[in-house]
């Protein structure tokens, strides 16, 4: 597949005289920001509306559907609704909520698509490894081996017509952390854009971000990616207008060993760190979809990532490598072979 430039526009600046109306109506927008700790992050919503009272309303909405949505998808807390899976599908079927079957469900497609890059039985490997006590550890290729039998998405049976869900083998532990936020970010942006919100940026963290519409004067929400190696530093700054851009990194969590860099993101299908890539950018129309297919993408690489883009439409999949010397890198660009992005979005560079 032939890289490509990152720029995309399905329209350019509106003409003269729409672009005075708009510049008079800017001049009554007011702004306003919040953020709210969940889901082991910290959300934050920067909006412009013309009634400041009415923002700080709809902002609290979004936050009580974070923390709704934390309740019903954490694996920390013990009367959530995943919880309870954790805990009885290998026993019984477990009748699940049409919300987070949906999600479950979509989550089982993500994995099918990408030939188990991503997966949300993750769990054991992680305990395994040590990530979820923010510690690591080596383990022995014998525990290694029963974490495997303890993971596996083929392992999930779902049900659509009775809605429920099954484990076929014991020790099955399921993981949204690698769509949870993004999902939640897609939640905030249907409450904001139903309460006539048309700019603002909404951030699960640093890694899920989804623009809707532009602040004023400007055709698009600045969104600068940090760089893998010094998050002080700048990697790339992307324009957003109407879209999502999810990250996944090994920097975010990792531990040194005998010289060795262990990342927390596993590939599913050995159990093991993904080796050769520092972090991969998605940019997608749902920070769902770029949720997950930035973990995906980052545990499949480049070379799978070209398949999967080869049939599935509007997506753009950043790379950036290890190159040669210690703490240097390449930037790889693909995307999607057809792209045609929804009314009024865009990527600019």
């Amino acid at each position: 597949m032939e890289q490509k430039r990152l720029r995309d526009s399905k329209d350019d600046l509106p003409p003269q005289g729409e672009a005075f109306t708009d510049a008079c109506a800017e001049d009554s927008l007011v702004r306003h920001e919040a953020s709210h700790a969940a889901m082991g992050t910290v959300f934050s919503i920067a909006a412009y509306g013309t009634n400041s009272e009415r923002l700080q309303d709809s902002l609290a909405r979004c936050f009580q559907e974070i923390d709704r949505l934390d309740n019903l998808m954490s694996r920390y807390k013990p009367d959530s609704e995943l919880s309870t899976i954790n805990r009885e599908a290998f026993h019984r079927a477990v009748v699940v909520t049409p919300e987070l079957f949906n999600l479950l469900q979509g989550s089982l497609r993500f994995s099918e698509q990408t030939y188990g890059a991503f997966d949300i039985t993750v769990g054991p490997l992680m305990e395994l490894w040590g990530f979820f006590r923010g510690c690591g550890r080596l383990p022995e290729p014998r525990e290694l081996e029963q974490a495997l039998r303890r993971s596996g998405y083929r392992h999930l049976k779902l049900n659509a017509a009775a809605h429920t869900l099954r484990f076929d083998v014991p020790g099955i532990e399921l993981d949204l952390g690698a769509i949870g936020k993004g999902y939640a970010v897609d939640r905030v942006v249907e409450i904001l854009r139903a309460d006539g919100v048309s700019r603002a940026l909404v951030s699960g963290g640093t890694s899920s971000i989804y623009s809707i519409g532009a602040p004023p004067g400007e055709h698009g929400w600045e969104i600068s990616v940090c760089d893998p190696f010094d998050r002080r530093k700048q990697a790339c700054s992307l324009r957003l207008r109407n879209m999502s851009i999810s990250i996944s990194g090994s920097q975010e969590k990792s531990f040194l060993l005998d010289g060795k860099v262990y990342t927390h993101l596993l590939d599913p299908r050995n159990g093991k760190p993904v080796e050769d890539m520092l972090m991969t950018v998605v940019i997608a129309a749902s920070n769902t979809a770029s949720d997950a297919l930035s973990t995906a993408f980052f545990v499949s690489g480049v070379r799978q990532t070209q398949v999967y883009l080869q049939n599935h439409s509007n997506l753009t999949a950043m790379f950036y490598l290890p190159k040669g010397c210690l703490r240097t890198k390449e930037q790889v660009v693909l995307k999607s072979n057809h792209i045609a992005l929804p009314a009024n979005s865009s990527i600019w560079s």
